[in-house]
């Protein structure tokens, strides 16, 4: 065992009964960056998925020669996992990653497998948000970092899908139901969902780019929906400082 073991394996491992890494002969491998959207969604995977694993902390601009034999493609999160031949198999896909760590161990059923409809509409919408609305988010966060003045363009593209999630976040709830406590808080329904946790980094990047505005902005279900994770003791696992790995 490396002798940076991080906090988020060994506490993870004591609250959902997974072995020590004593009784075991090898453990996955994540390389991971802790402020990456990517990395986040998939350390987020495998959380929830109590999945035991070593988090590598790596800089992408001085990456170590064990990330890159793993995976040329040199990104994060690479989840590096033994066979038992003596093989690996690597995934270098942050969505892959929370599939399969999904497919081990679903314990709140965030794939919704008692509807066979459910998990397509997830990676539909989930592709919707990775293809079009990062470059939106993207383009408004370098507006916002250079000073350009289209800052409120860029962050009005980005609103045609906030605005898509607030709506999806308040479908179906009754005034008798919010003054009850029981509005809705996830994307898919009354139930969380892969897409709610495949989306989160880059909703939380979104809040962060004008911090002000998005505090006075007129989304009260999806400000809801994004305090309740960052407050959670999940993300605060997830979000554990770790120190660079070194072989």
């Amino acid at each position: 065992m490396p002798e940076a073991k991080p906090e988020f394996t060994t506490e993870f491992s004591q609250e959902h009964g997974v072995k020590p890494e004593s009784h075991r002969v090898q453990q996955p491998i994540l390389y991971s960056l802790r402020n990456c959207p990517y990395a986040m969604r998939g350390r987020i995977g495998l959380y929830k998925a109590a999945q035991d694993v070593e988090v590598r902390e790596v800089v992408l601009s001085n990456k170590p020669d064990a990330m890159i034999e793993a995976s040329a493609k040199g990104t994060v999160p690479t989840l590096v996992l033994p066979n038992a031949d003596g093989t690996n198999t690597v995934i270098d896909e942050s969505l892959d990653v929370m599939l399969w760590a999904l497919n081990q161990n679903d314990p709140e059923d965030l794939l919704h497998q008692q509807d066979t409809a459910a998990l397509p509409a997830m990676l539909a919408l989930i592709a919707t948000f990775d293809d079009e609305f990062k470059t939106q988010l993207n383009a408004y966060k370098c507006a916002k970092r250079y000073r350009e003045n289209n800052v409120v363009e860029c962050r009005q593209a980005c609103e045609v899908y906030i605005q898509d999630l607030e709506d999806r976040l308040g479908a179906g709830i009754t005034e008798e139901a919010f003054e009850e406590g029981q509005k809705k808080r996830f994307i898919f329904g009354a139930k969380e969902s892969l897409a709610d946790i495949a989306l989160l980094p880059f909703i939380r990047q979104f809040s962060k780019v004008e911090r002000q505005w998005y505090r006075e902005s007129p989304y009260p279900n999806l400000k809801q929906w994004l305090n309740g994770y960052l407050q959670s003791v999940m993300f605060n696992k997830v979000m554990t400082q770790y120190e660079l790995w070194k072989p």
